[in-house]
């Protein structure tokens, strides 16, 4: 029989997150517009062969077992297998498997638990754990829409599922029904959003500590007008293009550090989305997370493999944990999911240096916050700003969350941290690292 190893994670790092800039949204300009999911996924595959080659020139790629990619959207660019087919268009060794998971929100955390617990049980010592999403080229729910246009295509919903899904609403609907759960207002929504803003401005501010973790994404922008058609260069005659690198996150919103009062004014009139303001609703596009594109992965390995290498581990793997909930209040599942991984990692509430909740919205967050007994303003909770500020793409969130708190522990000597994420129809994931 076999005994269990230790997962250490030797490197994680994360592309810059662009707003997404759909066809109709073109004057948006999102910086990752024009760049597919596969380019960004393939930028961070090669970084991290890159930084593992120099710190350690007898690391050998083909020896890494799988690499297991979170996206939601599996199709077109994002399908068949992206995970398999971005390892051959990083040209990885072909040794190397690849496999796509999809658990909704909690995909990207999903990859990296799953390749986590095969190192613990021995099934590899190398693995790397990924995610992506172009919310720019296929929104969410996409998949379903496409099917239903099929001419003769079987019925997306059974019978059965048809009477199930009766009772489901919309995401940003959980949401309210949370803030009407919990009893919180519309100012802590939007303290929490801004809140966000002003933690992710000074963690891009701290720009030795912010390289470490972002790499640069360099690719062809053909350049098209408002309407989406070809700007046409006077030289050639031909498309406009420019190759083009992107360094910083697009998302997050400086102002409201620098001036506070205008930027909070703004936050306060913003429209609720999901509710009208005569029924009570409170969820808005400012205490909501952004819709965007992004990619980020992570190197993960026994910690046998990683000594005998000479590779200095970041951070151990302790416990990881999944968990249904309620699915049409659907968001509070990572409550759940996080008792299970702390008590199996023996760590509480209180020893935690980072608590990394996913900002799908401010509600549930702020429903976390009062079931595992903590503060609404704890600085522990998500030290380096969350997806309202930076933007939460949906398949590579749970793998760019990842990277910052990895890095806030290793940049600031912290310990422990708790990872956790909510997903549709009530899913919730969590992961419990420790800092060596």
């Amino acid at each position: 029989m076999r005994n269990l190893k230790e997962c250490v994670v030797v490197d994680a790092i994360r592309t810059p997150v662009g707003k997404s800039g759909r066809a109709q949204m073109a004057k948006l300009g999102g910086s990752f517009r024009e760049c597919s999911a596969q380019d960004l996924l393939i930028t961070v595959l090669q970084k991290l062969m890159e930084r593992t080659k120099n710190k350690c020139p007898d690391f050998e790629p083909k020896e890494i077992e799988d690499c297991h990619v979170g996206c939601l959207s599996q199709i077109g660019e994002q399908g068949g297998n992206i995970g398999r087919l971005a390892v051959l268009l990083s040209e990885l060794p072909h040794e190397i498997a690849g496999a796509t998971v999809d658990r909704y929100c909690n995909a990207g955390l999903q990859a990296v638990n799953t390749c986590a617990n095969a190192i613990k049980v021995g099934d590899g010592d190398i693995m790397i754990a990924a995610g992506v999403e172009s919310m720019t080229h296929y929104k969410m729910g996409i998949t379903f829409e496409i099917c239903a246009q099929i001419k003769n295509y079987p019925a997306i919903y059974s019978p059965a599922l048809q009477k199930v899904m009766t009772n489901f609403v919309p995401q940003g609907v959980s949401a309210e029904l949370i803030s009407d759960k919990y009893g919180q207002t519309r100012e802590e929504l939007d303290k929490f959003g801004a809140w966000s803003h002003v933690k992710a401005t000074k963690a891009m501010r701290n720009e030795d500590e912010y390289f470490k973790r972002i790499v640069p994404v360099t690719y062809l922008k053909k350049y098209t007008d408002e309407k989406m058609k070809p700007i046409i260069d006077d030289e050639t005659g031909k498309q406009k293009k420019e190759e083009v690198t992107i360094t910083k996150d697009q998302t997050v919103r400086a102002g409201y550090l620098d001036e506070p009062e205008k930027y909070w004014k703004i936050l306060q009139s913003l429209k609720p989305v999901f509710r009208s303001e005569k029924k009570g609703g409170k969820v808005t596009a400012g205490n909501s997370s952004q819709i965007v594109d992004g990619a980020a992965a992570t190197l993960l390995m026994s910690e046998e493999k990683a000594n005998s290498l000479g590779l200095k581990p970041m951070a151990r793997v302790l416990s990881t944990a999944v968990a249904g909930d309620e699915p049409k209040i659907m968001l509070t599942a990572p409550i759940p999911a996080s008792r299970k991984a702390l008590k199996r990692a023996d760590v509480t509430i209180d020893d935690l240096d980072v608590i990394e909740p996913n900002e799908a919205f401010a509600s549930p967050c702020l429903a976390f916050c009062k079931d595992l007994g903590y503060d609404f303003d704890d600085p522990r909770q998500n030290p380096t700003g969350g997806a309202i500020a930076i933007g939460h793409p949906i398949g590579a969130s749970g793998v760019i969350y990842f990277t910052e708190m990895v890095h806030y522990l290793n940049n600031n000597n912290k310990r422990y941290g708790l990872q956790m994420m909510c997903g549709g129809f009530g899913v919730g994931i969590a992961t419990v690292v420790e800092r060596i």
